[in-house]
């Protein structure tokens, strides 16, 4: 029976500590665990992000996770990735040649390190810093999340999913894919724990969602 708390996966590496001091800021329950039935018992699912693809998978499949995972998104539980956990929801990612989860078509691409950002200057890799995202699709992700606001961006590859899934794009030597997903399953490439008010009211939206066992729009 799911309770309303919202299960934070343990992948032997990552920000859970930093996922799970900003719930418990908002005074949401969450519990970390790699335990696939624990899971289950979750209202939502949140996989944070930091560390390489190749890791991560070889975690989850050692644990039961991957297929954990796949069950219960395809069953429509609210599912939110963060930074790898966002790239892992795709097919495939070029760090360490990596097949990954699969719950929506696409890759994840190395920045190319000869872009040039919008003064004309070579791009860093990684991209580290603030950066705003431009919504193309309205998600209650974004519910009261206004436009211009900065979110705070740590990665050298970045998500290139189907275009019917973007949702919200940022500019770094070339504009690329920040957000992806569909009604109560979300990417996310920045942190949203680090990134002040904004990002503390994605994590609520989506706990609310969570919540009320899902809802209405994208």
């Amino acid at each position: 029976m799911k309770s309303e708390f919202l299960a934070i996966i343990d992948y032997k590496a990552g920000n859970q500590t930093s996922v799970r001091r900003a719930l418990r800021h908002l005074k949401i329950p969450a519990e970390v665990t790699a335990d696939p039935e624990r899971l289950k018992d979750a209202s939502g699912i949140i996989f944070p992000g930091v560390g390489a693809a190749g890791q991560a998978m070889a975690a989850l499949k050692e644990a039961g996770l991957d297929c954990a995972i796949r069950e219960l998104v395809g069953a429509g539980r609210p599912f939110l990735g963060i930074c790898l956990g966002c790239q892992i929801m795709l097919d495939y990612s070029e760090e360490n040649d990596t097949r990954t989860l699969g719950l929506f078509p696409g890759k994840n691409l190395r920045f190319d390190k000869n872009s040039r950002d919008e003064s004309g200057r070579t791009i860093r890799v990684p991209h580290m810093g603030w950066n705003t995202i431009r919504v193309k699709s309205s998600s209650a992700l974004f519910d009261g999340v206004e436009e211009g606001h900065q979110f705070y961006f740590v990665h050298s590859y970045y998500p290139n999913p189907e275009l019917k899934h973007l949702l919200a794009t940022t500019y770094h030597g070339g504009e690329f894919c920040s957000v992806f997903g569909r009604e109560g399953t979300w990417a996310v490439q920045f942190h949203p724990e680090k990134s002040g008010r904004p990002g503390l009211r994605m994590l609520r939206n989506f706990y609310e969602y969570a919540r009320r066992g899902g809802g209405s729009g994208c």
